[in-house]
């Protein structure tokens, strides 16, 4: 029997061609998608599916560590209308609790079926003869159901990313069935926690009048799965990096140019409403005016790299954020020493390895996140058993790591006394903490999360075993 290849389709190519020689090399951003499937990648010969970033034709890309790259292409309207417009000001804010209330526009309902349908379309072309596709997250929900009418011999594979609401968040929608029907296209539709798969099926029951179950959905003659797995990363790709020696010394150099506190803080976020910076700063300044923290003593980093910069709500949420910053320093920071060190620019692989060294807290507090990779990339970083991971309980990551300082972020009193408390913990608790995480994480990686996910898609098991072997 010939082997299943396998295309992954995402709303981007991951690939950064801005290179100076016109090279072309993988774009990862902290956690995220690239940097979950980029180890398995490099493994089996793939094809990613997506757009390339620009508008017009899509671009002619080489291949990438012997992963195909096939562009879609994009026009300035679909780019507003499509991911700007309902995923980013749609989906994203509902799928997010409405930390921000949804926006709601019937044109970028049209741009995003139509965008679905041109990387239904492409994928169409692109896959071979019974190949597994496995299509990523909340830009490309139409996508299965499309695909499935015109290639009925693929086995089609779904993945969000983010949390999936609950019926009463969810329908609010004016085309919720559309949506759950474009889902349902696939053999599999997986989800980071188990209440999402939950959440699935009773709308599929509510809405669509089908037979489901938390396990699994008919849809006429054909049965979707449905389930929980949660992603993860390559854990031992991140330990090495942070034990390399120029690692180590950029993570020395680093807490030298910060006054070589007692404590350092970390945060490493997108800049996004709901990552609970707002929340973050607020507790931290209330820290200082309290005395119970110390600038001298105690370094804030604060990392937020831009993104969806031409959606209004990002706007807005820089100019707050940044304008606290400088409240803060302004109210509490001495000349060369700021209360809170802010940082806009992205940091290659061992920056970021090196950051995680040099803290001594990694704040993740989130409003609500499918499952925050920083905090598993923190705890693979720490191979000296060093460290506290302060989590948000509306992470996904909290249902894994137990032992993690978990805090309601909503709770600024709660978050002071949280942070203290990791601040405080003794070096033989925070030792216990983090070897049980890292234990977790390490029967958790990123190939546990492949072959539990690709063995429910592709029964036969050749596919996930040769992606996931060592």
């Amino acid at each position: 029997m010939r082997p299943r290849s396998l295309v992954v389709v995402a709303n981007r190519l991951p690939v950064d061609d801005s290179q100076p020689d016109g090279a072309c090399e993988w774009r990862r951003s902290p956690g995220g998608l690239v940097g979950a499937l980029h180890p398995l990648l490099r493994r089996e010969p793939a094809t990613w599916v997506g757009w390339a970033g620009g508008t017009g034709p899509a671009p002619t890309l080489p291949d990438v560590d012997g992963v195909r790259m096939v562009g879609v292409p994009l026009s300035e309207e679909d780019v507003r209308d499509h991911y700007e417009g309902f995923a980013n000001a749609t989906l994203w804010p509902l799928y997010h609790d409405a930390v921000e209330q949804p926006v709601h526009h019937r044109r970028w309902w049209e741009a995003y079926r139509r965008v679905n349908q041109r990387f239904a379309d492409v994928v169409a072309e692109t896959a071979d003869p019974d190949a597994v596709v496995w299509v990523q997250d909340y830009h490309l929900q139409l996508v299965p159901a499309l695909l499935r009418e015109r290639r009925p011999d693929v086995r089609i594979g779904f993945f969000l990313h983010v949390p999936f609401p609950p019926p009463e968040l969810f329908m609010q929608l004016p085309r919720r069935s559309e949506l759950l029907a474009g889902m349902l296209g696939a053999d599999l539709v997986g989800f980071q926690r188990a209440q999402a798969a939950h959440n699935f099926a009773q709308l599929a029951t509510r809405l669509l009048d089908l037979t489901a179950s938390d396990e699994q959905i008919q849809v006429g003659d054909r049965t979707v799965r449905v389930g929980a797995f949660p992603v993860s990363i390559d854990m031992a790709e991140m330990a090495t990096l942070a034990d390399r020696p120029d690692v180590l010394t950029r993570a020395r150099r680093w807490r030298g140019d910060l006054g070589d506190p007692r404590h350092v803080v970390l945060s490493v976020d997108r800049m996004d409403y709901i990552k609970g910076i707002e929340q973050r700063l607020k507790a931290y300044s209330e820290l200082l005016a309290d005395g119970r923290l110390k600038v001298h003593d105690t370094a804030l980093v604060q990392v937020a790299v831009p993104s969806r910069e031409r959606v209004a709500q990002y706007q807005v949420l820089r100019d707050r954020v940044e304008r606290e910053v400088g409240r803060i320093n302004g109210e509490f920071g001495r000349v060369g020493e700021p209360a809170v060190h802010y940082l806009t620019q992205p940091f290659d692989r061992a920056g970021l390895a090196a950051l995680y060294r040099v803290a001594d807290v990694l704040a993740v507090t989130p409003l609500r996140d499918g499952m925050n990779l920083v905090a598993k990339e923190y705890v693979a970083a720490r191979v000296d058993d060093g460290g506290a991971l302060l989590l948000s309980e509306f992470a996904g990551a909290a249902a894994e790591f137990t032992d993690a300082f978990q805090v309601n972020p909503h709770d600024l009193d709660g978050l002071k006394r949280t942070l203290l408390a990791a601040l405080q913990a003794s070096p033989t608790e925070l030792r216990r903490r983090m070897r049980s995480m890292r234990d977790h994480l390490r029967e958790h990686d990123i190939r546990a999360w492949a072959r539990s996910y690709l063995t429910a898609l592709d029964e036969t098991g050749g596919l996930a075993d040769r992606l996931t072997s060592s």
